[in-house]
This record gives structure tokens, C-alpha cells and sequence, in this order.
């Protein structure tokens, strides 16, 4: 056999991997409808009960990924922050939430002793 002939089947190999084996994924992989269609039903239940849920969480994700990127740094580095700002308020919530409880009580405490 020529060079030419083990060049073109050589080719002609690599190009049927190069767009078969994609094409062949594509034609196995079931659409999600497919799939919905394959759960018993409640587990279609409790997906539709649900995916409105993980459609708002996801949108949320979106939302904070494009708050992220618009600032100058890399958008770990702004998520990092963002967490990090995010467990500061929640302790200072929960230090004012401790300290309006103790207020409650001590309020309580002064009412409910009663001088004779």
C-alpha cells in the first residue's frame, strides 16, 4: 500500500472518530423529557414540586456570579468576600438576636418579682 493510501485511511479514521463518537452520544443521550418520563410517579411528584425551587436557586446563583464579575476581580475572590461579609452580618444578627432575648428576660425578671 501506497504512503498516499495509509495517509487517506489514516484520515478517513480519525474523522470518523472525530465526528461519530460525538454523533453517537448525541443519539444515545436520552432528552429530559425522556427522562421525566422513566421516574415512577412520585418521584414525578416530587420533581415538579420542587422545580421551582431549583429554578430560583439556580437564578440566584446566576444573579451573584453576575454581581461578581462585574467588579475588576476574579470572581473566587469576590465570591470569597461576599461569604465572608455574609458570615459577618449573620453573627452580628445573631449577637443582636442573643442581646434582645437577654433584654426580654431580664425585662421579664424585673416584672416578675413582686414586692410586698
Amino acid at each position: 500500500m501506497s504512503r498516499a493510501g495509509l495517509y487517506l485511511k489514516m484520515f478517513a479514521a480519525g474523522a470518523l472518530l472525530c465526528v461519530g463518537g460525538p454523533a453517537l452520544i448525541w443519539y444515545v443521550t436520552p432528552t429530559e423529557e425522556e427522562l421525566f418520563k422513566r421516574y415512577n410517579p412520585e418521584l414525578q411528584r416530587r420533581s415538579l414540586e420542587n422545580r421551582e425551587g431549583r429554578q430560583q436557586d439556580f437564578d440566584n446563583f446566576v444573579g451573584k456570579l453576575k454581581e461578581y464579575s462585574r467588579s475588576n476581580k476574579p470572581i473566587w475572590e469576590a465570591a470569597a468576600e461576599d461569604e465572608a461579609r455574609t458570615r459577618t452580618n449573620a453573627a452580628e444578627e445573631q449577637r443582636r438576636k442573643a442581646a434582645e432575648i437577654q433584654k426580654r428576660r431580664d425585662e421579664i425578671k424585673r416584672h416578675s418579682i413582686i414586692p410586698e
